[in-house]
């Protein structure tokens, strides 16, 4: 048994990876929830290595079978669950609305809104008999502040949505002492990248003068996985236990020059 227990997805690399370091820092039992073995096993090694408890739970989010069995598996080892970080994603295909397949609409929302979905409600029984909590979905600035992306159509979509969710599951869940919020980040150093394929970006994009570098806050680079990080452990925290049904931009002002 564990005092606090976070459920981390996508935390083999990026914004799931730094999450699942920041709260085992801050005293949480970590599941750190992926696909990928082999980097959900460093994860862990790096937070053991510094004193604190995590065990890796390989489960694609967009299967329910895979993540009803690594929500059992969770409760097994640690017996409760405090926090939810719901941030696996892809970018998917970026094409132009009369290029891109269905099979390419449909993978990017199973992985990104399904997957979210499937998080929430496998995770939300557990939340309620702990005696509530707090879930973070990772969201994005695409969708919710600017709609400039060539081609996300896919991916904007389901970035719009989680925020949609979170503000109407605010209300359902607060009863139950489950908080709930998203924090949307802008340009940040992760290997997402490796998931998106950009088709026919010169059909899509629309030519703009920006002002001088993209992220006004560090002249032009992007954020750190830490940065957003830090923000969802606010977010899990009791320091943040007036908040429900809020996106956080992590955009170092970034969405304010679209």
């Amino acid at each position: 048994m564990s005092d606090r227990v976070a459920l981390v997805t996508g935390a083999g690399s990026g914004i799931g990876k730094a999450s699942s370091k920041v709260l085992a820092r801050d005293g949480y039992a970590i599941g750190a929830l992926g696909h990928s073995r082999e980097e959900l096993d460093v994860t862990v090694r790096e937070i053991e290595a510094v004193g604190g408890v995590a065990m890796a739970l390989d489960a694609d989010v967009s299967s329910e079978d895979l993540m009803a069995s690594a929500l059992s598996s969770l409760m097994g080892r640690f017996g409760r669950l405090d926090v939810v970080v719901a941030n696996a994603g892809i970018n998917g295909v970026w094409a132009p609305i009369d290029d891109i397949t269905l099979a390419e609409w449909t993978r990017t929302i199973s992985v990104n809104l399904t997957g979210t979905f499937l998080t929430i409600r496998a995770a939300v029984p557990h939340l309620k008999s702990s005696g509530g909590g707090s879930i973070v979905v990772v969201s994005s600035i695409n969708g919710t502040r600017t709609f400039t992306t060539p081609g996300a159509t896919a991916y904007t979509a389901t970035k719009a949505a989680q925020l949609a969710m979170v503000q109407q599951l605010s209300l359902e869940l607060a009863r139950h002492h489950i908080r709930i919020n998203a924090v949307c980040p802008g340009e940040i150093e992760t290997n997402i990248d490796a998931n998106t394929d950009l088709r026919g970006e010169n059909q899509t994009a629309i030519p703009v003068i920006w002002p001088e570098g993209q992220v006004p806050i560090t002249g032009g680079r992007p954020g750190r996985s830490e940065d957003v990080a830090e923000v969802i452990a606010f977010l899990a925290s009791e320091k943040s236990r007036h908040m429900t049904g809020s996106p956080v931009w992590v955009d170092g002002g970034q969405g304010l020059l679209r």
